[in-house]
């Protein structure tokens, strides 16, 4: 026999071997459906091993082994294994994420004070329509939507699905919406906005029987907001006896409280860190 027959005889002898084989394509896009090529001849047994699949079906060789799409819409690593009677094939191929298509949204904090720089902060989380994280660059717009005014508008280019931005909150208080858009999928989330710290701080005082009865004019923040009754108003005086201060906080917007003066007396106001006007007692004649 010469060496062409004996190679020729060999080949159709370990045929079933070769007819084993598979060759899927290196990376699926998640959710498309594909085919993959065999030759020979005769029944075989088709294997698929992903994330979230085990599949177990007979094929017959010389036509093409089908994955249906539904067999591929978890992103990861997959295994393709084709076995005749007295041989096994396998290869392995990569599902990715499809195009954007849903979010998970992140805000904090869940309030805010009124004109804090960089007060807001979101996080999202981008995935195509299976909830596969989409690792390829994707465009995120981050959206405060103002009580008044227009909206304000930030734009950050999500890596490793991943999104984050930290905007300024607006100047009026009250409920706020922040939305974030991929493609066509957008999360709204709210966050309620408070007045800030007093702005301008004036008092009044009229004597009393027991002493100077003190009270503000209506607290408001700097930007015109009023601020939350609860919060503590510190009223001081200084006269011949020494120091005095009281504490009292804020109701229906104006805070007051009844000091004890001897004579002349100087009296100063003020909430946390902002101080406001002084005013001058005279003593009764």
């Amino acid at each position: 026999m010469s060496v062409a027959h004996r190679v020729l005889s060999f080949l159709v002898l370990a045929g079933v071997a070769f007819a084993a084989e598979l060759h899927p394509p290196a990376q699926v896009t998640a959710g498309s459906g594909f085919s993959m090529p065999t030759s020979g001849s005769g029944d075989a047994t088709f294997y698929l091993i992903g994330p979230s699949v085990a599949i177990k079906k007979t094929v017959h060789l010389g036509q093409e082994v089908k994955v249906d799409a539904t067999e591929v819409e978890t992103a990861g690593k997959y295994v393709a294994s084709l076995c005749s009677s007295d041989n096994c094939s396998s290869s392995t191929f990569y599902v990715v994420a499809g195009a954007p298509d849903r979010l998970s949204f992140m805000l904090h904090p869940s309030r805010v004070p009124v004109s804090e720089p960089n007060a807001i902060n979101g996080t999202a989380f981008v995935f195509d329509k299976f909830y596969n994280l989409v690792l390829n660059p994707s465009t995120v717009n981050f959206q405060v939507v103002q009580r008044s005014g227009p909206p304000l508008n930030h734009t950050v280019k999500a890596a490793h699905g991943v999104a984050w931005m930290r905007m300024p909150s607006t100047p009026k208080e009250g409920p706020v919406k922040v939305i974030a858009t991929v493609q066509s999928a957008n999360e709204p989330r709210v966050i309620q906005q408070v007045a800030s710290d007093a702005c301008h701080l004036r008092i009044k005082a009229s004597r009393t029987a027991k002493g100077v009865l003190v009270e503000t004019d209506p607290v408001r923040d700097c930007s015109g907001n009023a601020v939350p009754d609860g919060t503590v108003v510190s009223f001081t005086s200084v006269d011949s006896n020494g120091k005095t201060t009281v504490d009292a906080p804020i109701k229906k917007g104006i805070a007051r409280a009844e000091l004890p003066v001897s004579g002349t007396a100087r009296i100063s106001v003020a909430s946390g860190v902002v101080m406001g006007n002084e005013i001058t007692v005279g003593g009764r004649s």
